[in-house]
């Protein structure tokens, strides 16, 4: 007799004002872990930039996140999306979830009364370092200033032009030994702008990333002089995040717009 393990999945647009916005994730509740390899197998089919798995941890939630090749130690868009299936489907009631995660901690996030969910997380704030050999040609444009932190590498530009118009070629920027890089500027309609490029985690540019704004928030409050900001990220689909640096914590906020719901049926 063939056996099936049922799983529901849903597909959530993240720092999304409409369908077709923002960038999308899949959320996958479960009873308990399965193995990582069908974790990660189910991330590929998914075939989304990131897929959130769910297991009851308390009165919150465990909570992992894995792009189509990997597992990851920070996903703000697909945190923002499991909160939504959180309200909208497991705890209706509740207006606040924590979630623990294996290398980021506890993140919370609360529906707010204008309809926005903020996630708390933490504040990494970018150090000046040298320009990786390559990274410039990777790009396809000089930055004026480099930064980073962690795995992560920040590209200065001085106007929002410069990121809109950037083509990298990814095979190239795969090998710089940079990590992911994030590109931004000073904005026209927005406090700052930036794109995210990821070739080395499968994800050669990522439509809105809540994690690069932990570095982002904290830069750019230093630099204008301002804890409270808006931000967009200038991708094809695009996506607009309110932030707030508050020390060691940055608050990022958006909406949720839910695209799928369905059934994944794994059978022995």
């Amino acid at each position: 007799m063939t056996m099936a393990l049922e799983l529901s999945i849903y597909q959530v647009d993240a720092f999304a004002d409409a369908v077709f916005g923002g960038n999308p994730a899949a959320v996958v509740p479960m009873r308990d872990w399965l193995p990582d390899p069908v974790l990660q197998k189910i991330a590929a089919e998914n075939n989304l930039s990131e897929t959130a798995y769910l297991v009851p941890d308390g009165a919150g939630y465990a909570l992992r996140w894995f792009t189509p090749t990997t597992e990851v130690e920070l996903c703000g868009h697909a945190t923002l999306a499991s909160a939504a299936i959180v309200f909208e489907f497991l705890k209706p009631a509740s207006r606040q979830v924590s979630f623990t995660t294996r290398r980021a901690g506890t993140l919370q996030v609360t529906q707010r009364a204008d309809g926005l969910l903020e996630m708390d997380f933490p504040a990494r704030p970018p150090e000046p370092t040298a320009t990786p050999p390559g990274l410039a040609g990777a790009l396809g444009a000089q930055p004026r200033e480099i930064f980073a932190h962690g795995a992560m590498t920040m590209a200065l530009f001085e106007h929002e032009d410069e990121v809109r118009r950037l083509v990298p070629d990814f095979g190239a920027l795969g090998k710089v030994p940079c990590g992911s890089v994030i590109a931004t500027a000073p904005g026209t309609e927005f406090d700052f702008v930036s794109r995210f490029f990821g070739p080395n985690v499968g994800i050669d540019e990522d439509p809105v990333t809540g994690s690069a704004h932990c570095l982002l928030v904290p830069f750019w409050a230093r630099r204008l002089g301002r804890k409270s900001l808006t931000a967009r990220q200038i991708s094809a689909r695009g996506g607009t995040i309110q932030a707030e640096h508050k020390g060691e914590r940055v608050l990022l906020a958006g909406r949720t717009q839910l695209y799928l719901e369905g059934r994944i049926f794994l059978r022995n």
